[in-house]
């Protein structure tokens, strides 16, 4: 049995859900197909999936056991793209979507640095916060957060786990004082998303579950980026992720507050259409983002 071949089948075969589906862009018959997948179960000695003549499924070790076939397949793959590209010099138009917040705080001190490194790429970047189709919109790469969504069959590689943090002025704390609990929110301006949910209450997360804290939104906006100005001007409270705040704490311009009380977490990620023959400027740019940011798991932004 090619147990590699098997996993690219069993992995098609999910991602298209269904073994006639995955037997047309394999260009395979079904019969080779459901053998692939057959084989992979009777040497791992389980059933990876629950197949019925109208449905299927992944069943518990199915699922876990893609994820990590997943990853396996990305990194032969990348393994393979890296070698036949070494002698290809990266060059011509590179088309990046990112985030706004991201674009405006990271990639903004991070570009300069990659094109010191590849000079004949030229960048062309578009940043906005809506969800996009990087194939059908012709960007060769993308930053997404995890409120954005893309096609499942696009390659995510993480970039790091950003906090989800309250921050506010020196000179807004001096005047205001500062919260020592989540209550004391009620008594504070708060700049806030223009998201429903969080107009008129924050959440809070600890060992005995949610609290929901009732706030006053000073300001309301959808633009991270106005929110930041609006604090660093000492209007209140606002609500920031950790990228989106560059070197302001680190130089004081703002100061955390509440950092014992947990928000959320946001997952950052590069998204590109695919793994296989990739050009050489996006293989470049994906290995130096991945340079840049070596641990996937972490906050390298908070601790920036």
């Amino acid at each position: 049995m090619d147990r590699l071949q098997s996993m690219r089948v069993f992995s098609k075969v999910v991602e298209q859900g269904s073994f006639v589906g995955a037997a047309k862009v394999l260009n395979l018959s079904n019969a080779v197909v459901t053998r692939h997948v057959a084989d992979l179960e009777n040497h791992l000695g389980t059933r990876l999936l629950n197949r019925s003549t109208r449905r299927m499924s992944l069943t518990e070790t199915g699922q876990g056991y893609l994820e990590r076939v997943r990853s396996i397949l990305i990194e032969i793959d990348e393994a393979d793209a890296a070698a036949s590209a070494v002698s290809k010099k990266p060059a011509g138009i590179l088309n990046i979507y990112s985030q706004i917040s991201f674009g405006q705080m990271q990639l903004a001190r991070l570009l300069p640095k990659y094109s010191l490194q590849y000079p004949e790429v030229t960048l062309d970047v578009t940043m906005s916060d809506r969800t996009v189709d990087l194939v059908e919109e012709g960007f060769d790469v993308g930053i997404f957060t995890v409120f954005q969504k893309f096609d499942i069959s696009m390659v995510a590689r993480q970039l790091g786990i950003a906090e989800v943090l309250l921050c506010a002025s020196p000179d807004y704390l001096r005047k205001h004082g500062r919260p020592l609990l989540p209550e004391d929110l009620q008594q504070h301006a708060c700049l806030n998303f223009s998201l429903e949910h969080l107009r008129h209450h924050w959440s809070f997360q600890s060992g005995d579950g949610v609290s929901t804290i009732p706030i006053t939104s000073k300001v309301m906006s959808n633009n991270a980026d106005l929110l930041r100005h609006c604090a660093l001007a000492g209007m209140g409270i606002a609500m920031r992720s950790s990228y989106s705040l560059g070197d302001d704490l680190g130089t004081g311009k703002l100061e955390r507050v509440l950092a014992d009380h947990h928000i959320n977490k946001i997952s950052v990620q590069l998204v590109y259409p695919s793994r296989r023959l990739l050009s050489a400027k996006v293989r470049s740019f994906v290995d130096f983002m991945m340079t840049e940011f070596p641990y996937p798991d972490r906050d390298p932004w908070l601790a920036a």
